[in-house]
């Protein structure tokens, strides 16, 4: 079953700095320009924790980006600009937003920011929906074990088709304690609640809820091994005065999460896009007849990145597609299904009809001769959101190829994570991100 507990977070203070100055998107949605804004905004900006500079070093204190966070975390906390709560809350989360690529429609995404137990997925309680690489994880443990705390949460969804959160915690009338709007105009408001009736009620209806990870997988895979690192013989109870209140059996077996009811509006997934860099004796006119063997291959004449994109969604709305973008000319891809049925035998049927499958098992894999690993370690592959931005990559020569996505859907998501399979790597690229530095879960 899915338990959720109340905390006590740490927050900025507003007294001392502004919380626009200091929060940020999540550490792997900062690209190296932003995070040099970041570092401008505010020499409390979390970006200084949970992407540090490798700046020069003043002493063995500070020999990694990972010793320099911890010191500035604990120099943070003593100081009071990030000052904890008295009483276990979680608080309410709004997101506001312009869709991306629509006629300017508006959306408006509700979830909670609360604890969440860690289970393994064979438990079937939390379940997963794409693979991992193996750097960000080892990047997140570094911190997590330097730091011991939890600066960002991780993007939970559950099905709740009576809202019953989101008629149990927003107050249209009530005045948010933190409204930022973000560097992508997507307006971001948190409400604290701390009445212990109701995070009773809500934790009773998401008990027999199951939980797919919609964003943070890596930090999700961390989390749990480091709790099983510190699970005590005996857990005991990392809160104070919380008789009347779940918590958990010891701090490192939750994490911090923002649930989100995936039968709400709000939940829009974005394509991520493909690039293939580095590759020996590429050649674009090879490619693409080899892929014959597996799609109906049409020239697409433009070069225009709205057009390939309007063009790959209208094929993908009867079969599965791809947009191929190359030097020697753009090149949609249209699955056979029959051939790559046979193809892909090896997977579930829910991955054989996925885009993001047969790209990854057929075309990196054996067409282009990218290993499993390589692309775990992402040693030839970039992952982009923006289309302009990979096919800029091609026309330059900091790319081979790149592969223009279609959206997963929501109903795909679902079905693949429950019924126990995966989805390759940045299978999806949910919309907005949950801002970082919203509410700290410290486990000291």
């Amino acid at each position: 079953m899915a338990r959720i507990y109340p905390f006590r977070a740490l927050r900025y203070n507003p007294s001392l700095v502004r919380v626009e100055d200091c929060v940020t998107q999540p550490y792997d949605k900062i690209s190296p320009s932003m995070q040099q804004a970041y570092y401008q905004k505010s020499p409390y900006n979390l970006v200084r924790i949970i992407l540090g500079l490798p700046e020069l070093f003043d002493g063995a204190e500070n020999a990694d980006v990972y010793t320099r966070a911890a010191r500035d975390f604990s120099d943070w906390r003593e100081s009071g600009i990030l000052a904890q709560e008295v009483e276990p809350s979680i608080y309410a989360y709004s997101q506001k937003f312009t869709v991306p690529g629509s006629d300017n429609k508006v959306l408006e995404r509700r979830g909670f920011i609360a604890l969440g137990g860690l289970h393994d997925y064979s438990e079937k309680v939390v379940f997963r929906h794409e693979q991992t690489l193996s750097k960000p994880k080892s990047d997140r443990l570094n911190l997590l074990r330097a730091t011991r705390a939890h600066f960002g949460q991780i993007f939970m969804l559950y099905s709740d088709p009576g809202l019953t959160a989101e008629r149990l915690l927003f107050n249209e009338s009530a005045v948010p304690e933190i409204e930022v709007t973000d560097e992508y105009d997507v307006l971001h408001r948190v409400w604290k609640i701390s009445e212990p009736g109701t995070i009773n009620i809500l934790a009773s209806a998401l008990r027999d809820k199951k939980l797919i990870i919609a964003d943070g997988h890596h930090r999700y895979e961390t989390a749990l091994n480091y709790s099983k690192e510190h699970a005590p013989a005996q857990p005991t109870s990392s809160e104070r005065n919380t008789a009347s209140l779940p918590h958990p059996p010891y701090p490192e077996a939750a994490v911090m999460m923002t649930f989100v009811n995936m039968d709400a509006e709000g939940l829009v997934i974005l394509p991520t896009h493909r690039v293939v860099f580095g590759l020996k004796n590429f050649g674009p006119a090879a490619v693409v007849e080899q892929a014959k063997t597996y799609f109906d291959v049409e020239q697409v004449d433009s070069e225009d990145a709205v057009t390939l994109q309007k063009t790959l969604a209208e094929a993908g709305s009867e079969r599965t597609a791809l947009m191929a973008v190359t030097k020697a000319g753009n090149f949609l891809l249209i699955a056979k299904p029959e051939t790559i049925g046979k193809a892909l035998s090896h997977l579930s049927e829910r991955q054989r009809q996925l885009d993001v499958a047969q790209l990854h098992g057929l075309v990196l894999e054996q067409l282009l001769g990218i290993t499993p690993e390589a692309i775990r370690e992402q040693t030839n592959l970039r992952y982009l959101r923006e289309a302009e931005e990979a096919m800029e990559q091609v026309a330059n020569g900091e790319a081979d190829i790149a592969f223009l996505m279609n959206p997963v859907t929501m109903n795909q998501l679902r079905e693949v994570a429950f019924a126990g399979d995966v989805m390759p790597q940045k299978s999806t690229d949910f919309f907005p991100k949950l801002l970082s530095g919203l509410a700290i879960y410290p486990l000291d």
